[in-house]
């Protein structure tokens, strides 16, 4: 019998994230008044840990398992990498925070970067569970990109025209900003020598792309469901797209979590190169 095998059914943070899923999902549908504000993280925090139990199970290590320093810090770089894209809405104004109004201005900004921390993990641990199934680790090899300076190149300056386009048109361009920042973020990555998709694209390993652009996807259902009958909420502006919605968000929006996380990939690398190694 192997060492997988002899792992107990469950792990105890798995069991941990159970509780407080069980506990505050109920009740931030049911109690009454300003609930999501301080529910948010402990319930994405025991998504995060359910999930981190499931990868751990499937293969014997996770994020948690790895490294508690490096899993406990996506937390805390997850802070800023959302107001990132809070600072850009502020010209898009895709989205805006039902309730908001009912806070200081203190309050707001700390319990939104509580919840903002909640982002990275959460996707991380989804794209690390991806990974594990069998139709993923099979997937035949792809379409090569190179991995050369003129493609970086190419990329950083389809990325600044498509973030200048978003911000001087964004009632237009608006849906461009998910793409644009991970074709910045790339070729900055290639240069400074850190982690990048084209290390894997160039022998047409399409699968951490796929990985992460399903782990977002699945969480972004998950953010959209628990979002609905919450309070405060969040709800969209996407002109041209205010069709055919999927509790808050409309169908098309759920298009922009597949890029999401390749930019979330990006900005980890950038801003923290050292950071825990994702298993994709």
């Amino acid at each position: 019998m192997n060492a997988i095998q002899r792992l107990p059914r469950f792990a105890p943070q798995g069991w941990l994230g159970l509780f407080l899923v069980a506990v505050c999902w109920p009740l931030n549908w049911t109690l009454p008044g300003l609930r999501t504000a301080y529910l948010f993280f402990p319930l994405w925090l025991g998504y995060s840990l359910v999930v981190d139990a499931l990868v751990w199970r499937r293969t014997g290590a996770s994020l948690w398992t790895r490294s508690h320093t490096g899993f406990v810090r996506l937390f805390i770089l997850s802070m800023p990498a959302w107001w990132l894209f809070e600072i850009i809405n502020q010209r898009t104004g895709n989205w805006e925070y039902l309730g908001a109004n009912t806070f200081t201005p203190l309050e707001y900004y700390a319990l939104c970067t509580l919840s903002f921390s909640t982002v990275m993990p959460a996707v991380f641990e989804t794209a690390e569970l991806v990974r594990t199934f069998r139709w993923v680790r099979l997937l035949p090899a792809g379409a090569r990109v190179p991995d050369t300076p003129r493609v970086g190149l190419g990329l950083l300056f389809a990325g600044l025209v498509m973030l200048a386009l978003t911000l001087l048109w964004p009632k237009i361009f608006y849906p461009l900003v998910w793409i644009s920042l991970v074709f910045i973020f790339e070729p900055m990555n290639r240069r400074l020598g850190r982690p990048h998709f084209l290390e894997w694209l160039q022998h047409g390993d399409w699968r951490p792309v796929i990985s992460l652009s399903l782990g977002a996807l699945i969480c972004g259902f998950f953010w959209e469901m628990w979002n609905y009958w919450s309070w405060p909420q969040w709800i969209y502006h996407t002109p041209g797209a205010q069709f055919l919605h999927v509790f808050e968000m409309p169908l098309l929006g759920y298009g922009g979590y597949i890029p999401f996380a390749l930019e979330l990939f990006g900005l980890k690398n950038l801003l923290w190169a050292r950071g825990p190694k994702l298993e994709l």
